[in-house]
């Protein structure tokens, strides 16, 4: 706090001069530092970061599939956030049909919503879209040929849409792009390495990513993924650093086949969190998906709750609900019936089991470890 009385400053013991950015002196100078800033910005969205509205909490679009909603941020609750979000594997693992469960939520949370879809494997038919019940005449299908076709149209749909436009974008898929480069070189005849495919892809992302979270779209990426050389090789997601760097999520598939004997039913997925920013990396989040019934909704969710003691095996292949206050066992049931809504009813409401899943999953976000941040401090 300082006054100024015949141009020489009087401190109040303790305190020093600038501990209040927000003074003013006698001089009539009632312009803070911070409104000096506001003012001589020449870009109009720069804001005080307590009132940015690039910082408010972001829009969180929930699935009806309760683990995909942990995979995407670490709660039962949450969901798809805007920004980028890669799907990588190799084929036929799901990664369209992941894309298109989150489209389907976006969609059907604005009922103004329009899905934005890129297509360059053309692997996707229309039953797709109808087994999700999407409208497919709130969907804008654009072919491509090649990473360049794709960069000159994205940046203009991008250029026109504006912040509050409710838009969701799938790009299917980046793997399977090629450059004008490697198209001309085949028509000439060459056989020469590509080596501006990647210098393209990492400039389409450096280009995108700003519009994504400056106008709150969420944009979906299918990718492929190769393993590395080595002893214990490891996948890998394709096309450079580019989508890596700008990604703000990374999931990388794996699958192993569900049987009944000899006859394979579906596939038991497991989600890699590669890279979050909600999710602790590397963790594993298992999905199950049927021939017959699509994406099991309730799948994940068991091993999770026999984790943390909310579900218990009172007896080999049998399953129950536990009351954690009473200790009291419920009614037991097969492993079939745990992918019901009836046995889910009340658990996933239940917030002691919405914490035990958030701190398993969840980034913890705070200061320095042992010291507890001071949010305010009060004069004597």
């Amino acid at each position: 706090m300082v006054m100024f009385v015949d141009d020489e400053p009087e401190y109040k013991m303790g305190m020093h001069m600038y501990a209040n950015p927000t003074h003013t002196n006698t001089r009539g100078n009632n312009m803070s530092l911070m409104d000096k800033l506001k003012k001589n910005s020449t870009i109009k969205e720069s804001a005080m970061l307590s009132r940015s509205k690039f910082f408010n909490e972001k829009d969180m679009v929930t699935t009806a599939v309760p683990m995909v909603n942990v995979a995407l941020s670490g709660s039962l609750d949450g969901g798809l956030t805007p920004g980028l979000t890669m799907w990588a594997g190799p084929s036929k693992h799901f990664k369209t049909a992941f894309s298109l469960l989150m489209a389907k939520a976006y969609m059907d949370k604005y009922p103004e919503a329009a899905l934005l879809f890129y297509d360059s494997e053309f692997g996707t038919p229309i039953k797709y879209f109808e087994t999700f019940g999407i409208d497919m005449d709130r969907v804008m299908h654009t072919p491509l040929t090649d990473i360049e076709q794709l960069k000159f149209d994205i940046m203009q749909q991008l250029q026109e849409v504006q912040r509050g436009d409710k838009l969701i974008i799938i790009l299917d898929s980046i793997g399977n792009l090629a450059s004008i480069k490697e198209v001309q070189d085949a028509l000439d005849g060459k056989s020469v390495a590509d080596m501006s495919r990647a210098k393209q892809v990492k400039s389409l992302f450096r280009m995108v990513t700003p519009h994504l979270n400056l106008k709150d779209i969420p944009m979906v990426v299918v990718n492929h993924t190769y393993k590395e050389i080595g002893m214990f090789p490891k996948d890998i997601v394709g096309g450079g650093t580019g989508s890596y760097y700008s990604a703000d999520n990374i999931y990388i598939l794996g699958r192993q086949q569900q049987k009944e004997g000899t006859e394979i039913t579906g596939y038991n997925f497991i989600i890699n969190v590669e890279k979050s920013r909600y999710v602790r990396e590397k963790s594993k989040i298992p999905i199950s998906v049927s021939f017959e019934g699509g994406i099991e909704k309730y799948s994940g969710l068991l091993d999770v709750a026999l984790e943390g003691g909310f579900v218990t095996k009172p007896s080999n292949g049998w399953y129950a609900k536990v009351n954690r206050k009473t200790g009291e066992v419920g009614d037991k049931h097969r492993m079939a019936d745990t992918l019901t809504a009836e046995f889910w009813s009340g658990l996933l409401e239940d917030e002691e089991f919405k914490t035990f899943v958030n701190e398993k999953y969840g980034i913890a976000y705070g200061s320095i470890m042992g010291e507890t941040p001071v949010l305010e401090t009060e004069e004597d």
